[in-house]
């Protein structure tokens, strides 16, 4: 009798701290987009950048401009790119319905030459959840 007081707290303990852990789950899970049923809509100004004639060994940037048209929070999950030599920067927190944001993409031409396509695969919480930008420049050789 004595081992069941003792026991019937410490499961009735572990019961608790297992609920208490699984609403924060929930929380982090639906923190995308609070309201059931609101989804974002990723849309940017333009979708494809020529830089033109660069010098090889330059470094260029351009930034991508962005507006959230759904009725949800936007949130940019990731940026990835084709290439090490492009690197994207952009800001991770939530963008309210209506507000935009931007994603700056700087290109690294050293060691290269010619005609140069990449591409950068923005992920998000958006309907389109995969959106692909588009950078290009034609690389000069230094002679």
């Amino acid at each position: 009798m004595t081992r069941i007081k003792f026991i019937f707290p410490f499961v009735l303990f572990v019961c608790l701290l297992a609920g208490c852990d699984n609403n924060l789950s929930n929380k982090k899970a639906s923190s995308d987009n609070p309201v059931e049923g609101e989804v974002a809509e990723l849309v940017f100004r333009e979708y494809e950048h020529d830089f033109g004639k660069i010098t090889e060994g330059e470094k260029v940037a351009h930034i991508f401009t962005f507006e959230n048209k759904g009725p949800g929070s936007l949130v940019i999950k990731s940026a990835s790119t084709s290439c090490g030599c492009t690197v994207p920067k952009y800001d991770k927190s939530p963008i309210p319905p209506g507000k935009g944001g931007s994603l700056e993409v700087v290109f690294d031409s050293g060691g290269r030459s010619g005609v140069q396509t990449k591409t950068i695969s923005v992920r998000s919480n958006s309907e389109t959840e995969v959106v692909i930008l588009k950078i290009s420049a034609e690389v000069i050789s230094r002679k």
